[in-house]
């Protein structure tokens, strides 16, 4: 299985919300994540799917579970298959079903907003394109309208492969960081 590290050096707590696009179940699709903490999650591949962090989550009077970001909508720390809402940064995934022969495959994607800094960098894995991406600030703020959404490593666009889809062989393993330092 590929191992996935989760760390949250955001100020606050966060909840990372896990959703399979296709293959293997997930052992958790949501859970908490304090400040200053780290989490792993196995991922047994064939594997496709998306992570992104919730943020000042609550449990309303009624026992319902919200998020003002990433929410997916459960009412639950579990997503159970539901997506986050955007805007939302999220981390995406296609594994290798064989990782000594194939390729994984990843990105930061920017395409449903954003909420938080994240980054994923790969360890133990091959090839050129095996490397860090990551995207530190909401660009949107500070963009013009027809340029919002661009962090050069983000997927900030349908189609947008060329600088942000990344690569790995080998059986790498990843680290998701919320809120990295620069």
């Amino acid at each position: 299985a590929t191992v996935i590290t989760f760390t949250n050096n955001c100020p606050t707590t966060i909840w990372p919300g896990l959703l399979t696009g296709a293959g293997s179940p997930l052992s958790t699709t949501g859970f908490e994540l304090a400040a200053q903490a780290t989490a792993k999650v196995a991922i047994p591949p064939p594997f496709s799917g998306r992570f992104w962090a919730r943020t000042e989550c609550y449990w309303n009077s009624t026992g319902q579970f919200n998020c003002p970001t990433g929410d997916c909508g459960t009412g639950q720390v579990s997503c159970n298959g539901a997506g986050g809402n955007p805007p939302v940064s999220l981390v995406e995934f296609t594994l290798a079903a064989d990782p000594t022969t194939g390729n994984d495959f990843y990105d930061v994607s920017l395409v449903d907003g954003f909420n938080l800094p994240v980054s994923v960098a790969p360890s133990g894995g091959t090839g050129r394109n095996c490397t860090t991406s990551s995207c530190h600030g909401n660009v949107n703020a500070v963009c013009p309208a027809e340029l919002a959404g661009q962090c050069p490593q983000a997927y900030s666009y349908a189609y947008d492969d060329t600088t942000s889809t990344f690569s790995c062989g080998g059986g790498a393993n990843y680290a998701i960081v919320f809120c990295p330092s620069n």
